[in-house]
């Protein structure tokens, strides 16, 4: 079974001459080296540029132990390149190089070398890595397989396999899998001994049973706002631990910049202010999602909310959760107000999209009840409802676009059409 992410490819091709470092960042397992030493080697050479021109080193490698070394790294690198043709420079698990910033920044000021690299664990799983490369680095975002991508490689029932993807989400590893059982244990140890552990090490973290207890929070409230006050009150009241709001923000914090789980802003649509007292945190891949909790609590509306949250920030948008605050009369006709809650603000560059999701609306009524907080946003901008399932794409009398989720998924252009 091949992966070819076509997208991810095609993004790398697309920053070269871009004066800077290429730092293709992402959770462990999720194809970085693949996608940098087979996929965007491969297109290389199809291009025909020399295999002698392509300067590829895997640090991880035992027999490239010596080049873990800087200086040695420098030369190594600098005696391949023999005249004015450019060089591409490929180097894996970067991190495993003590100063490795600075040999980077070494290539930085010679004009004829693309410079690509990949890390994991420890410093370089965190996001701010950027930072050490003085501006001059571009992050490559790599996200485990999208629904469309293992359907490419896989075929068979559209239906089963979002089933599928729904329970094990989209790690390569688990992909190339047969049986329900391997998928679980190889997901349940990547959960133990890989992520979490890096978050232990890279934080040196004392209370583990809190990290993971905060994990196992996480992943029973998916699509549910909460906050650091909330969160702590939860421990208190039903796991019956007492740990401090810094400790569990600085826990939130080793999470995200572990590329575990991501932050949704609230957003007020109508004041148009961030509201910082609720956000939501959606998981990077459901299978580890489910792996936290035994594969068990696996609520179909909430795993379409996180795949397609997922999914648009895959296609580089922002994405906020959207608040907008409506009057209503109670039966003694007082006035009160409502927050209604737009499911994602989607935004790039000039374009803004809210989209609401709805595992199924089999009537006009739960139609009216799904579409109720789009109409009354009072903006030009386009609205959407997905669908799970299939559903003919189509404009309701309001002008809301009803679209199924197969086809949000399988057409990476969706949103650009709007």
């Amino acid at each position: 079974m091949v992966f070819d992410r076509k997208a991810y490819l095609d993004y790398l091709v697309s920053c070269e001459g871009n004066g800077m470092i290429k730092i293709i960042t992402g959770i462990r397992r999720c194809g970085k080296s693949y996608l940098l030493f087979n996929l965007y080697k491969q297109n290389l050479l199809e291009r025909n540029v020399p295999v002698d021109h392509i300067i590829e080193v895997n640090l991880e490698d035992r027999r490239n132990k010596k080049l873990r070394n800087p200086d040695m790294l420098l030369e190594h690198i600098d005696s391949k390149i023999q005249d004015e043709d450019k060089y591409y420079i490929l180097l894996d698990e970067v991190q495993l190089v003590p100063e490795f910033e600075d040999v980077l920044n070494s290539y930085l000021h010679i004009e004829n070398v693309e410079v690509f690299v990949t890390g994991s664990n420890a410093k370089f799983l965190s996001k701010d890595v950027i930072t050490e490369f003085r501006g001059r680095g571009w992050e490559i975002r790599v996200r485990p397989l999208s629904f469309d991508e293992l359907y490419k490689a896989k075929g068979g029932s559209e239906t089963q396999l979002l089933a599928e993807y729904y329970r094990y989400g989209g790690l390569p590893g688990v992909a190339l899998l047969d049986s329900s059982q391997e998928k679980e244990e190889y997901l349940k140890e990547m959960f133990e001994m890989v992520y979490l552990r890096d978050v232990i090490q890279r934080n040196h973290l004392k209370n583990t049973a809190g990290l993971r207890e905060l994990v196992r929070v996480l992943s029973s409230s998916i699509g549910s706002g909460t906050n650091v006050k909330r969160i702590v009150n939860t421990f208190k009241s039903e796991v019956g631990m007492d740990i401090s709001p810094n400790t569990i923000a600085k826990y939130l914090e080793h999470l995200e910049d572990a590329f575990i789980i991501s932050e949704a802003l609230r957003y007020n649509v109508k004041g148009r202010k961030y509201i910082g007292t609720d956000t939501k945190y959606y998981f990077e891949d459901m299978g580890v999602r489910n792996a936290v909790l035994g594969f068990r609590q696996i609520d179909e509306s909430h795993a379409m909310e996180n795949i397609l949250y997922n999914e648009i920030r895959r296609r580089r948008y922002q994405v906020d959760v959207g608040q907008v605050d409506v009057w209503g009369k109670d039966s003694d006709g007082k006035s009160f107000k409502k927050h209604l809650e737009v499911d994602f603000v989607v935004n790039k560059a000039s374009v803004r999209i809210y989209i609401q999701s709805a595992l199924v609306m089999p009537d006009k009524e739960k139609e009216h009840q799904v579409e109720a907080s789009l109409l009354n946003i009072n903006d030009a901008f386009q609205k959407m409802i997905v669908v799970g399932g299939y559903h003919i794409p189509n404009y309701n009398e309001k002008g809301v676009l009803i679209i199924g989720l197969f086809d949000f998924l399988s057409d990476a252009n969706i949103l650009e059409k709007m």
